[in-house]
Order: C-alpha cells, then sequence, then structure tokens
C-alpha cells in the first residue's frame, strides 16, 4: 500500500482540472447472438462514489490516488477517473484485492516511459514471459467509460528494436478476476468476465514496428480498434454494435489467441485488420506441459490484409526455433471442439490452416520425425468467403498434421473463398480429406 502523510491535504486541495464530472450509468451489455450457457448475474448497485484525484503533472506519479480511491471505494463503491485530468502511472499497482465495486474510465491514464523500472518491477506470468504495468484481480469489477489508457508504445517498439529479449509489458493483467466486465488484458486464472466496447490503438511512428501487439491473450494491434466481451461460459468476447464505422486493426500479432488451458469461450462479431488471425495456440511449446484449448466458438468475423484468418498453431516434439526470442516444443495437450463460424476476409494468405509444425515449418521431416503427441479433434471451418492474396495461390488453405493419429474430425464446409487466380486449392498432409470443402494438394 502507498503511506503518504500528505495524501489528505493532497485530496482535498483545489484545482482547475479537478473538476468533478457527472458519473455514468454502467453500460447493459447484451451477449448476443451467441450466448453463454449460464451469463453473469448482473452486479447491485453501488453505495458511493470516489473520484480519483491527480497531481496534472505528467512528471509526477499519480499511483497514490489511484490505489487511494480503490481503496476507499472497494466493496460497493464506483471509482472514477475524472474527465479532463490526465494521470500518469510510474508504479506497478497489484490491484487484485477488488470486489463489487465499478470504475469508470472518463479521462486518459498513461504509464510513464521509464524502461528500466517497469521491467524490474512489472508483474510477472510464466506463460512466455509475459509481463504487465497492473494485476487486476477480484469479484465483480466493472471497468468502462469513455476513457484512454496509453501504454506509451512507441518507446517499447523502439528499445524492442535493439534488444528482442527486452520484457514489454502488457497494458493489464487479469489475475484471479471472476464475474466482472473488463478492459485490456493478459487474463489468466478468471471466470466470469466480460469485456465489450474497447478500442486500441498502438501504430508505430518510427522505423520500427510494433511487434506482437496481440488484443487479448486468453486463458491471453499497429494501429488497432475493437469491442470485446469474454464470459464462463467463461469468456465472451463480441463487438455489439455495427461494424460499419469500426476497424479493429492489429499487425503482427494474432487478432485473439486461445493459449494453453482456454476454455468456454465465445468470440463474436470482429473486424481485424493487419493481423495474424484468430489463433488457437501456440500449443505444445513447453516440454512437459499439458496444454488443452476446447469449447471455443468464433463467430461472425471480419478479416483483412491479415495472414491467416482461423488456424490451429502447434509446436513439434522437439526443440524448435521460431525466432530469437520465440522457442520451444515438446509438450502434450488437446485442442477439441472449437468452431470457426462465418468469416468474411479480404487479402488474407492463408484462410484456414492447422499446422503441427510450428516454429519448424522449414523442416518437415524433423517435424514428422518427431511428431507432437497433441491432439486436434472436432474442429469446424464453416461459412467463410472472400479472398486470399496471391502468397500461396493457387492454395488457400494448409491442413497438415503430424500425423494421421493426431487430427480426427476437421471439417470445412461453405468455403467460398479464391485465391486472385480463381482457386480454392489447399495443402493437406494426415488429414481426412473429404470433409473438407476444399481442392487438394499434399507433399
Amino acid at each position: 500500500s502507498f503511506a503518504n502523510p500528505q495524501l489528505e491535504e493532497l485530496l482535498s486541495r483545489d484545482s482547475e482540472c479537478r473538476i468533478a464530472e457527472p458519473i455514468s450509468s454502467r453500460p447493459n451489455i447484451s451477449i448476443s447472438p451467441k450466448a453463454p450457457a449460464n451469463p453473469p448475474a448482473p452486479s447491485p448497485a453501488r453505495n458511493r462514489t470516489c473520484y480519483v484525484e491527480g497531481y496534472c503533472d505528467s512528471s509526477m506519479d499519480d499511483s497514490e490516488y489511484v490505489f487511494s480511491a480503490l481503496q476507499s471505494c472497494n466493496d460497493g463503491g464506483h471509482v472514477v477517473f475524472r474527465e479532463g485530468i490526465n494521470y500518469t502511472i510510474g508504479t506497478a499497482l497489484d490491484l487484485t484485492f477488488l470486489n463489487h465495486i465499478d470504475i469508470e474510465v472518463q479521462s486518459q491514464i498513461q504509464f510513464t516511459n521509464d524502461t528500466d523500472y517497469w521491467q524490474a518491477n512489472s508483474f510477472r506470468f510464466v506463460f512466455q514471459n509475459v509481463t504487465s504495468f497492473f494485476k487486476l484481480g477480484g469479484n465483480d469489477v466493472n471497468i468502462y467509460g469513455g476513457g484512454l489508457v496509453d501504454g506509451n508504445g512507441q518507446v517499447w517498439y523502439d528499445l524492442c528494436a535493439k534488444d528482442i529479449y527486452i520484457l514489454r509489458p502488457v497494458l493489464f493483467g487479469l489475475d484471479g478476476l471472476h464475474n466482472s466486465t473488463i478492459i485490456l488484458f493478459f487474463i489468466a486464472n478468471s471466470t466470469g468476465v466480460v469485456i465489450d466496447n474497447i478500442d486500441i490503438a498502438g501504430k508505430s511512428t518510427s522505423e520500427n514496428d510494433a511487434k506482437n501487439t496481440d488484443v487479448g491473450y486468453l486463458p491471453k494491434f499497429w494501429d488497432c480498434h475493437a469491442k470485446f466481451t469474454c464470459y464462463k461460459w467463461r469468456w465472451y468476447i463480441q463487438d455489439p454494435a455495427s461494424l460499419s464505422g469500426h476497424s479493429l486493426t492489429v499487425f503482427r500479432a494474432d487478432c485473439v489467441s486461445f493459449k494453453p488451458n482456454s476454455t468456454d469461450i465465445i468470440v463474436q462479431h470482429m473486424y481485424c485488420v493487419g493481423s495474424h488471425g484468430m489463433s488457437v495456440g501456440s500449443l505444445g511449446q513447453y516440454k512437459g506441459a499439458f496444454d488443452i484449448v476446447e469449447d471455443i466458438y468464433v463467430f461472425n468475423v471480419s478479416m483483412y490484409n491479415a495472414s491467416n484468418a482461423a488456424r490451429i498453431k502447434v509446436w513439434p516434439n522437439v526443440a524448435s526455433v521460431k525466432s530469437g526470442d520465440l522457442q520451444g516444443g515438446g509438450g502434450d495437450g488437446r485442442v477439441r471442439k472449437i468452431t470457426f463460424d462465418t468469416m468474411i476476409m479480404g487479402e488474407v494468405d492463408c484462410a484456414i490452416q492447422v499446422n503441427q509444425c510450428y516454429g519448424n515449418q522449414k523442416n518437415l521431416t524433423l517435424c514428422l520425425e518427431f511428431q507432437s503427441p497433441l491432439t486436434i479433434k472436432d474442429i469446424v471451418f464453416k461459412n467463410f468467403q472472400g479472398t486470399t492474396s496471391k502468397k500461396y495461390q493457387p492454395e488457400i488453405a494448409a491442413v497438415a498434421c503430424s500425423s494421421e493419429a493426431a487430427c480426427a474430425n476437421i471439417s470445412a464446409t461453405s468455403i467460398n473463398v479464391k485465391s486472385p487466380n480463381g482457386t480454392k486449392d489447399a495443402y493437406c498432409l494426415n488429414v481426412n480429406e473429404t470433409a473438407l470443402d476444399l481442392g487438394f494438394g499434399g507433399p
């Protein structure tokens, strides 16, 4: 906690930047048309309001004000980041104590550009060296409002160009969060969470790419805008509004990534430009780990200028190197009951990809020799339409399993996607081709 003997004086100080704004009503989110089996119960009314004060000085750390307001209004209150105040956060905040609280962001919250501090003090998750500025957890937490959260991404993009091994934090880590409505996220150990109506921007203004700007790591955009809802049914992600006028842009990263131990998730109504697509995985990265991804439904997603539309990526059963900072292989697990339904695409390199040689694609012999023990079963791709880029034409899809035993019951129906020359061929390996509404090729 923060101990500051001057806090009471600071909180009572009047200033032009401390003008109380009217609070908003909590949004009423409709989860449709694909709804969870057990939707979250509505939160009770809140009984008090705490306005977050600030120094109104970007060189000063407002973390103490944030922490104080959240403590004061925890267990039944409503915290407001007020319009007209730009808040600066320079301290890693562990907010896993939250309970029955609404947090309304009307303003801008910016994290400092002190990369040395954040690398040393941000919260670490075991998975893929993920770190986070914030760690949010608790029960019945609603975060909403029309404000902006700025992770100061440019300094990280430029630093990563010099050293790919730096630990770059995600904006928020959700750890042990239940029955809540929330924003921006790495998600772990959480259930009953709704994530809805978010705009995300992560564009690089220098020659250095905005690398790995994934929208969501589930159990985990260059320029991104999105709206979401996550739930248990465990997680639920959606954009309930009309897609007209909105663009969700994700470059060099997955639009949504279902990481190990992601289950019971619905994703619907998303528009992604420039991403790696809707991805299951990567899985099987860690030797000795058993990864599970199952009961996932992806519905009504538009994907443009992307490397993939829908994909499943699994590491082989041998140490492999995808890049200097991405290595793995040798893990076990299962992927089961995954549905990609209604996807519209344009200039996507690969409409459908199932790959059990992730990180080792250039050495198929080695991949087939060290077959992944991770199984992929009951996978549905249906109602796809649009065009691919010319990168892989005449092929529009690739379904490659390391062995016939590894994959079962993979189907593709109503696939109305063509390459620029009008073909819809697919590369297939160790898979039942009769269940795929595609042309076929192979090794």
